[in-house]
């Protein structure tokens, strides 16, 4: 890594150790986090719930579709390539259903493409991050998307925790 780059860290301390969906925070956007791997599933929904975001966590494409199914996301981040659904068909899926749905898909897998490609044939057209991406990186393409609403900031105050209940 460069010298001249400063990334903050999130500590580990900070990352949800369960399945984590926050409950609704007053009139922020709902993001709908899905990722085969926990730890970055989990790190940014702590990112964006710290940001001020609804966040709900899935690791597969079948428990994604049940919580989009159960609350009603503004926003789909997905890695694209899982095991079972795709992040890609998770967003056609989720986009019939939810017409208004934002969708931003991301991979470090050069697979994405084609992917990606099959959708467009299909009419859809899905923005696609890069992994690793950095948090503000991801912040200012969530903000991009959702451009429509102004999230809740949360109270920065030590006793004030949003809650939190597991899926899976």
């Amino acid at each position: 890594m460069s010298p001249e780059f400063s990334f903050p860290v999130v500590p580990l301390k900070e990352v949800p150790r369960e399945d984590v969906v926050v409950l609704p925070v007053k009139n922020a956007p709902v993001v709908l986090i899905v990722d085969d791997e926990k730890v970055i599933a989990n790190t940014l929904s702590t990112i964006l719930t710290h940001a001020g975001f609804i966040t709900m966590t899935a690791y597969d494409g079948e428990s994604a579709l049940r919580i989009a199914h159960a609350i009603t996301p503004d926003l789909l981040i997905s890695d694209v390539v899982m095991p079972g659904i795709t992040g890609v068909e998770l967003a056609i899926i989720l986009t019939r259903s939810i017409p208004n749905l934002k969708v931003l898909l991301f991979s470090g897998q050069a697979s994405t493409v084609d992917l990606l490609e099959k959708a467009r044939h299909r009419g859809h057209r899905f923005t696609a991050l890069t992994k690793p991406i950095h948090p503000t990186d991801m912040l200012k393409r969530i903000s991009e998307s959702l451009a429509f609403h102004q999230p809740t900031p949360i109270p920065t105050d030590q006793n004030s925790q949003p809650a939190s209940y597991a899926t899976n």
